[in-house]
């Protein structure tokens, strides 16, 4: 396992090790030990959640303001554009965002820090998503930044316009989001 940083501190690509030959693959796609040692710190799982979604659907820019999430994310079947915003007022990095893709043959992971609200965009005919969690979702402490916010001037790769939530559609610009600290 190998951790790649990005320009925004703390949120790092994670490449696994991946064994193949013509029987197929084995990768190891979490370990505890050498996550800890990957990130500098320890933390603690408590829920795996898992999504499938069509071509153009659009999920996020999600966090949790109370019971902040870190999340380690990745695809298992197709791909998406996975999507970072920095949203800690007291960070260097504030506002600005990371877009990375995200696909079962590339096999990347994303770790996403508490402090950082997060979305993807399928860009397959379908993708489905994994990933952990530091924390239980809280639904009273669900918030979302809207994905086409002009400050964040983020491009999505999408042809079309994408398929959203009600919730994603109703999503804050980052300027009117309860944000950290």
């Amino acid at each position: 396992m190998n951790a790649i940083p990005t320009a925004i501190p703390g949120l790092l690509i994670i490449e696994p090790k991946v064994f193949g030959d013509d029987r197929g693959f084995f990768f190891e796609s979490f370990n505890r030990r050498k996550f800890a040692g990957l990130i500098g710190r320890d933390v603690d799982f408590v829920q795996d959640n898992h999504s499938r979604s069509a071509k153009n659907v659009l999920r996020g820019l999600h966090y949790q303001i109370r019971h902040p999430q870190g999340k380690l994310v990745r695809v298992v079947q197709g791909a998406v554009l996975d999507v970072t915003v920095d949203i800690r007022r007291s960070s260097p990095t504030f506002g600005q965002h990371f877009a990375l893709e995200l696909s079962a043959e590339n096999k990347r992971m994303l770790w996403v820090p508490e402090g950082f609200a997060h979305g993807f965009a399928v860009i397959s005919d379908t993708a489905e998503f994994l990933y952990k969690t530091t924390d239980y979702w809280f639904p009273e402490h669900e918030r979302c930044i809207r994905w086409n916010d002009p400050a964040l001037a983020i491009d999505w790769k999408l042809q079309t316009a994408p398929a959203l939530s009600g919730k994603d559609a109703l999503g804050k610009t980052l300027a009117g989001a309860e944000l950290f600290a």
